[in-house]
């Protein structure tokens, strides 16, 4: 599987394979293997990054950007086919080619670099708390009084206990919505992960006005389109189509319309350092 679009020659053949078979796929790469498609993979359960809805469709701030760069691509809407992107997943899907890039809250760094290549970085996003509205902090030292709630297996509640915050409680819960209800019913004191993440739940229309993020920035992470390794073409194809977006104000809107409610301010447009 390859994106980079076949020759006129070789398109020719295809069809006429295709036709003589009168058979084989038919939406070119929904289970990634292959076709004139694209397959990305992205998260199902991310409300304002990635999220599929119960109608089947697919929203948030990193569709948005996987279905720019797409375009820009060469593909067209019905040739694009989401595949779920866990975090734990997201190398091996790229190096067995199960899809064609990765756009999924994927932070860049030197680990995950080891086995795959990034395009970007195309948002910086920080680690940071959600809390209930009128109950924000201002410092981290005063993390060291809460009782935090994070994911199972997720770095994030670990990093503050061990870099801002080593009294503070740790609960910790099988997903961040089930988080949420524990910060609702005030089982928790606040919720911890990227603020990008956080401020997707914030925005939800149930949400809204309920929550607040901290805004104390207790990380860099800059989020990366992940690729194979060392694919050195499509990493300058993407980083092209990442320039354009930011550059045509499309960017701008896209993190508008995902994290508006929320009153998330996120940081302008980092400057693309893979592959530059």
């Amino acid at each position: 599987m390859n994106v980079r679009k076949t020759t006129a020659l070789a398109a020719s053949v295809l069809a006429l394979s295709l036709s003589a078979t009168a058979c084989g796929s038919d939406d070119g790469g929904d289970s990634g293997d292959g076709g004139d498609g694209i397959t990305i993979g992205i998260k199902f359960d991310q409300p304002g990054l990635g999220l599929k809805t119960p109608d089947g469709d697919y929203t948030g701030f990193d569709v948005d950007v996987a279905r720019y760069v797409a375009e820009q691509l060469g593909y067209e809407e019905d040739q694009i086919s989401f595949e779920e992107a866990p975090s734990a997943e997201r190398e091996n899907l790229l190096k067995r080619g199960d899809v064609d890039f990765i756009v999924a809250s994927y932070s860049i760094t030197d680990e995950r670099k080891e086995s795959v290549s990034f395009a970007g970085p195309y948002l910086l996003a920080h680690q940071d708390l959600l809390m209930r509205a009128g109950e924000t902090i201002s410092s981290t030292d005063e993390i060291n009084d809460l009782t935090l709630c994070s994911v199972t297996g997720s770095t994030s509640a670990q990093n503050v206990k061990n870099d801002f915050a080593p009294d503070a409680a740790l609960n910790e819960f099988g997903t961040y919505s089930e988080c949420l209800t524990g910060l609702e019913n005030g089982q928790v004191d606040a919720l911890t992960t990227d603020d990008s993440i956080l401020a997707g739940y914030a925005a939800q229309e149930a949400n809204q006005g309920k929550f607040e993020l901290a805004g104390l920035e207790l990380s860099d992470e800059n989020y990366g389109i992940g690729i194979a390794k060392d694919d050195t073409e499509l990493q300058g194809q993407i980083n092209d189509a990442l320039t354009e977006m930011v550059e045509s104000g499309a960017w701008d809107q896209a993190i508008e319309d995902n994290f508006g409610p929320a009153g998330y301010e996120a940081e302008p447009a980092p400057e693309i350092t893979e592959g530059a």
